[in-house]
């Protein structure tokens, strides 16, 4: 579970276009949606049967291009705190610089798998370049081309054969796990605090191996749910917390690991670049979500105008996902924490949503026919009969269609928000297929 792969180098060695190269594999639900583009910074990837994220340290800096040692130091210090195998990437065509060797140094002392990369070899000749990065000592070179693939097949090969750890499932219980994520100093913390109260004994910490999610079993007030929350946030760091990046790449692992995530927004900051990278690794899992607008005692304006615009501008900002609910709560009073709970209770019992045939295409075919696919090229799409696929990590449904590739996306959008608004899915994603009848 969680295996975590990082791409750390200077700039302009071809961080994005191996990343992109690696996570490309996957393209059935990498999206092509809106507000994707951000997310170039974490992806899945998938290579003999296993599979793991990917994360491009680069992706989290802005302008990159100027960057200094101290970022490119940093950015390699979180990636070994974080990740279970590193690439470090260098230009075979400007060589071994001081930055690398400098970078070197830290990835020796760190005892994680790290494998040097030579991007950039777009001719045999160049490989001959490649002995020079021996004096990084960190093993032999992969000589790859990031632009056109050559090389990467090896890479990935060695890159899956690293991984030690396999998560077992400590967890077998079927009980929600839930997460608290968002951004540094949006109460996280005091949110996990307020939950467990004193009442430590109620806590049992399951963890995984060192790099994994702690489970705290919750059981009080008829709740019964695991706490997800990572090892590593327990010790105070010697990276300074405000990084933006770092609190991304602590959320990966507790998203990766849960089923209904709960995303802390500050309520005197508003949404912020943060908080939507969180939302879509949260989006990429496929994992329900309840926002909760956290510090609601500090704002000024408590009334119904104020908490409309604030809903409405979450919301906008989330589009096109916007069934979830949002919660105004204080961690600190504790005013409506409890409704947090209720709320992801309920979350996690929509992921396991079972419509029937017969009601599903009672209530959808109607809608269909009388808002049918837009005809494209004088062709009209017929559909005729719809299920739900049984069995699936978040509930989804398969239309069969005469002609399904002309089906778009705006109008998978539309049967969603129809299943959505006659059947209760809230905060839960859904998958929506259109196949050949």
């Amino acid at each position: 579970m969680g295996n975590l792969v990082a791409i750390v180098g200077r700039p302009n060695v071809g961080k994005s276009t191996l990343f992109n190269r690696l996570t490309k594999t996957r393209h059935a639900i990498v999206s092509d949606e809106a507000g994707t583009t951000r997310d170039r910074q974490y992806g899945k990837c998938e290579w003999g049967n296993k599979e793991f994220s990917v994360v491009d340290t680069g992706g989290w800096v802005v302008n990159s291009d100027d960057i200094f040692e101290e970022e490119i130091r940093k950015q390699v210090l979180i990636a070994i705190e974080e990740c279970d195998v590193i690439l470090f990437l260098v230009d075979i065509k400007t060589g071994v610089t001081d930055l690398d060797m400098e970078v070197a140094e830290i990835l020796r002392r760190s005892k994680i798998p790290t494998l040097v990369v030579c991007n950039k070899v777009d001719s045999n000749e160049l490989r001959y370049e490649a002995p020079e990065f021996y004096k990084l000592g960190l093993g032999d070179p992969y000589c790859i081309s990031a632009l056109t693939g050559s090389g990467t097949g090896d890479l990935l090969d060695d890159i899956v054969k690293t991984f030690t750890k396999t998560m077992d499932e400590v967890i077998e219980e079927d009980i929600p796990r839930i997460a608290v994520v968002g951004r540094p100093n949006a109460g996280k913390s005091s949110l996990i605090n307020a939950f467990l109260g004193d009442n430590r004994n109620v806590v049992t910490d399951i963890a995984g191996t060192t790099r994994d999610s702690i489970y705290t079993k919750y059981e009080k007030f008829g709740f019964n749910f695991y706490l997800v929350d990572t090892a590593g946030i327990r010790k105070k760091n010697k990276v300074s917390e405000d990084l933006e990046y770092y609190s991304v790449m602590r959320s990966i692992r507790v998203i990766e690991n849960s089923d209904v995530c709960v995303l802390m927004v500050d309520a005197t900051r508003g949404i912020e670049g943060q908080d939507i990278n969180i939302f879509q690794i949260i989006q990429k899992n496929q994992k329900g979500l309840v926002v909760v607008v956290n510090k609601w005692d500090l704002v000024e304006d408590k009334s119904n105008e104020a908490i409309k615009f604030f809903e409405k501008a979450i919301r906008n900002r989330f589009a096109p996902f916007t069934d979830f609910t949002i919660i105004f709560a204080s961690a600190l009073t504790k005013q409506r924490i409890f409704r947090v709970l209720e709320e992801s209770q309920k979350v996690y019992e929509n992921r396991t949503t079972k419509i029937s045939t017969a009601k599903l295409n009672e209530t959808m075919l109607p809608i269909i026919e009388a808002t049918p696919p837009p005809s494209i090229k004088g062709k009209y799409i017929k559909i005729k009969y719809c299920m739900q696929i049984p069995n699936t990590y978040v509930p989804s449904f398969v239309f069969y269609a005469n002609l399904p590739q002309y089906v778009r996306d705006p109008y998978k959008r539309f049967l969603e928000n129809q299943i959505r608004e006659h059947w209760k899915l809230t905060g839960t994603p859904i998958n929506v297929y259109i196949r050949q009848k």
